[in-house]
């Protein structure tokens, strides 16, 4: 009887252990640490963009985030997980994604999402709302999904349990100006975190 107990109570904390999420790394496998900040970076070395950076044109504050050219970072940003009592972001946990370095927009820098009539989808821009987590502001709440090579982001909120929400990876769509912006996309864009400083 023991031996059945002692089996049992070790193959339970095996699949509890298992279920755990996974730690989310930088490029050079350190955990990623909430209020750290990273540049994000395509993975494929063909890529002819850079880093993240605001859509230049007219309003570049409302008109969402777009690519930075090949030999520019781009824009450095913070992760920032639901329950951030450990500081450690896992994967498929929501978080809060907010560029540290200035933007000259009036609106704070924490990303949201939006339906953008111009495009007909749900785009990414800035003016959310960091922390305070549930339906108000379901919007601005995101995921880091494992992806081959690297990561990847996902609209997919927990933090409203009676909120149905339509699931999205997140990828580069082009505008109706041309541009490439972040959005609903069955093509994700694939990245790693790159540590600053």
């Amino acid at each position: 009887m023991k031996t059945i107990i002692i089996l049992f109570s070790s193959l339970a904390f095996i699949l509890l252990g298992n279920s755990a999420p996974a730690p989310v790394l930088d490029f050079e496998g350190n955990n990623i640490r909430a209020g750290k900040r990273y540049y994000i970076l395509p993975t494929l070395e063909k890529e002819e963009y850079g880093g993240l950076d605001l859509k230049v044109g007219k309003k570049p504050c409302s008109d969402g985030i777009s690519r930075s050219s090949a030999d520019d970072n781009g824009l450095s940003l913070t992760v920032n997980p639901v329950n951030n009592k450990k500081g450690l972001i896992t994967v498929s946990t929501d978080v809060n994604l907010k560029f540290t370095d200035s933007t000259g927009c009036n609106e704070s820098n924490v990303w949201k999402l939006i339906y953008e009539k111009t495009m007909k989808r749900y785009a990414i821009v800035l003016g959310g709302v960091e922390g305070n987590p549930g339906q108000n502001t379901l919007y601005n709440w995101f995921k880091i999904a494992k992806a081959k090579n690297g990561y990847k982001f996902v609209f997919c909120p927990t933090v409203c349990s009676k909120c149905k929400v339509k699931c999205s990876d997140i990828g580069f769509v082009t505008d109706k100006d041309g541009v490439p912006r972040l959005a609903f996309s069955n093509d994700p864009y694939v990245f790693n975190f790159y540590g600053v400083g």
